[in-house]
C-alpha cells in the first residue's frame, strides 16, 4: 500500500540519488576497511533511515510494506554492507517491539533507533540452534526482579555496533519447542553480556556479525518483550515474516545492479571485432537475467501489498525468498560468466557481489527451510 506517492516519490529520489552519488564510490572503501565511514553513516541518519519501518509516534517513517520493498530496491544497488547497518536496524532489530512490544518499552527505545542514536540487533541463532530456532538453548530464569541469561548466540548480524539486543530464550527450561521461549532487550553495557571476536566471512565486508555470549547476565523484568513469557518465539516469527520480504527485495535490488553492470560489459567488451553483447549466448543470459529479475519483483510486490492488506503472508514471504535468493545467485553467476576473466578479479564489482550475495540464501531462514515452510503450509490448507 502507497499512502503518498508524491512523498514516497521524493524519498525514493533521495535514496537513489546517495546511493549512485555516496554509497558506490564508497564499495571499494568498504570492502578494503572492512568499515562503513562515519560520515556515510552520519549522512544516513540525517537522511532518516534508521527509522524507515518504525511508527512515526516514535520518530520513524512508519512505512508501509509496499513502501519498504521499493526502498530495498534502490538501497540494494550497492554494497549489501550498507542496507545491513539500517535494514537490520529498522527489520529484526526492531519489529519485536514494534509488533509486540508493550508502550513503555516502545517509548524507551524506539525513538532512539529511528534517529540512529542506538542500533538494534536480533540474538536467535545459537551454535546448536540455527534452522531449527525453537531449540535454541540460551535461559533466562527468573530471580526477584530480573532474569538471569546464560547461553550464546551466533552469527548476530550489527552485534559489534549495536546498544540493544532483541534475544530469544527459554524461560521454562524443563520445556522443549518453541512455547518456552521469550523475548527480552538486553542492553549491550549490562553486566554479564560479552562478544566474541568479529566474524572473517566470505563476504559483506562492512558488515558485522560475531558472538554475543551471556554469562549470568542479569536483565530486569521489564525488559521482557511484551511482558509475558512463551510469547518470543511467536515474536520472532512473525519478525522473520517481514524479514524475508524485506531480504527478497534486497535480492530484486542487488540482481539489477549486477545485470546493469553485466549489460554495460557486454556492450563495451569487444571481441572477434564487435561488441560481447551481439553474440547470442551473452544474450541469452542476460534475457534470463532480466525475465527473472521481473517475476521476483512482481511476486515481493504482490507478495507486500497482501500483507499491508492484513492477510498471512507466511507463504509468500517464504515464496519469496526462496525465489528471489536462488534468482540472484543465478544472476551473480551468469554476471561472472558474462565478464569472463575480469568476473574473477577484484577490479570490477561483480566479483565482491558474487561472494556477497550468497549469503542471501542462508540467513532469515535457508532456502530448504523455506521450501518446508511452504510446503507444510500447503498441506496445512488442504488439511482444512
Amino acid at each position: 500500500m502507497i499512502r503518498d506517492q508524491e512523498t514516497l516519490n521524493m524519498l525514493l529520489d533521495s535514496v537513489s540519488r546517495f546511493v549512485r552519488e555516496q554509497l558506490v564510490p564508497a564499495e571499494a572503501e568498504v570492502s578494503e576497511t572492512d568499515e562503513i565511514p562515519p560520515r556515510l553513516v552520519s549522512q544516513m541518519r540525517e537522511l532518516g533511515l534508521f527509522g524507515l519501518a518504525i511508527p512515526e509516534e516514535y520518530g520513524g517513517l512508519d512505512l508501509t510494506m509496499e513502501e519498504e520493498v521499493l526502498f530495498a530496491f534502490e538501497i540494494a544497488k550497492t554494497s549489501p554492507a550498507f542496507r545491513s547497518l539500517i535494514g537490520t536496524n529498522n527489520g529484526i532489530g526492531a519489529q519485536g517491539l514494534v509488533i509486540d512490544g508493550t508502550d513503555e518499552q516502545r517509548r524507551k527505545y524506539l525513538p532512539r533507533m529511528a534517529s540512529g542514536e542506538i542500533i538494534g540487533s536480533f540474538a536467535l541463532t545459537e551454535p546448536e540452534a540455527g534452522s531449527d530456532a525453537a531449540s535454541l538453548r540460551t535461559t533466562a530464569v527468573r530471580d526477584g526482579n530480573d532474569y538471569v541469561l546464560n547461553g550464546t548466540k551466533r552469527f548476530i548480524t550489527n552485534a559489534p555496533e549495536a546498544s540493544i539486543f532483541t534475544v530469544m530464550a527459554r524461560t521454562d527450561p524443563e520445556m522443549k519447542g518453541g512455547s518456552a521461549i521469550s523475548a527480552f532487550i538486553v542492553e549491550k553495557d549490562t553486566p554479564g553480556l560479552s562478544l566474541g571476536k568479529v566474524d572473517k566471512k566470505m563476504g559483506q565486508r562492512g558488515a558485522h556479525t560475531c558472538d554475543v555470549i551471556f554469562e549470568n547476565c542479569r536483565v530486569p523484568a521489564e525488559n521482557l518483550i511484551g511482558g509475558r513469557e512463551g510469547i518470543g518465539f511467536k515474536t520472532a516469527m512473525k519478525v522473520l515474516d517481514k524479514g524475508r520480504l524485506h531480504i527478497s527485495a534486497v535480492s530484486v535490488g542487488v540482481a539489477e545492479r549486477m545485470l546493469d553492470d553485466a549489460l554495460r560489459y557486454a556492450m563495451d567488451r569487444k571481441q572477434f571485432g564487435q561488441p560481447i553483447a551481439d553474440f547470442q549466448l551473452i544474450q541469452a543470459m542476460l534475457a534470463d537475467s532480466k525475465a527473472e529479475i521481473y517475476a521476483a519483483r512482481c511476486m515481493v510486490i504482490d507478495a507486500a501489498r497482501r500483507r499491508d492488506a492484513g492477510e498471512n503472508v507466511s507463504t509468500q514471504a517464504s515464496c519469496c525468498k526462496l525465489f528471489a535468493t536462488e534468482m540472484c545467485g543465478r544472476v551473480a553467476d551468469r554476471a561472472v560468466q558474462i565478464h569472463g576473466g575480469a568476473g574473477y578479479v577484484s577490479d570490477y564489482a561483480i566479483e565482491r557481489f558474487y561472494r556477497d550475495v550468497r549469503l542471501f540464501r542462508i540467513y532469515e531462514g535457508t532456502t530448504q527451510i523455506q521450501q518446508l515452510v511452504i510446503a507444510r503450509n500447503m498441506i496445512r490448507e488442504a488439511q482444512g
